[in-house]
């Protein structure tokens, strides 16, 4: 599966961001899409994943009642909506596409930045 994000920036604290992930590809073999973030000096940590259907969601106990994971297949998208964003946010973020248990393809990433 090949992964496009898109929608970071620099924003302040408190703002909301709307990432997108555009993907192409055997979603029947790596039907699960994830977003998963790496700050500066710091290892890669998962978010936020959902199914293909887009009926289950997992997310991230940190960002649960902030972020919103959800999916366009219509628009061959995923996207995660970032609610009132905190400098522990920022990062790189990744979305990646795989089984639920591992991920095999991945994207560039897009890079969040929270001024406080």
């Amino acid at each position: 599966v090949h992964l496009v994000e898109s929608g970071g920036g620099l924003v302040q604290a408190g703002d909301s961001l709307r990432l997108s992930c555009l993907f192409s590809g055997r979603t029947d073999i790596e039907p699960v899409i994830a977003w998963f973030r790496q700050g500066p000096g710091q290892v890669r940590e998962f978010v936020a994943m959902i199914t293909r259907s887009g009926a289950t969601t997992y997310s991230d106990d940190s960002v649960k009642a902030r972020f919103t994971i959800s999916r366009d297949n219509g628009k061959n998208a995923v996207f995660l909506q970032m609610n009132n964003l905190k400098s522990d946010d920022a990062a790189t973020y990744f979305c990646a596409a795989g089984d639920g248990r591992d991920f095999g393809s991945w994207g560039q990433g897009t890079q969040v930045t929270v001024s406080s």
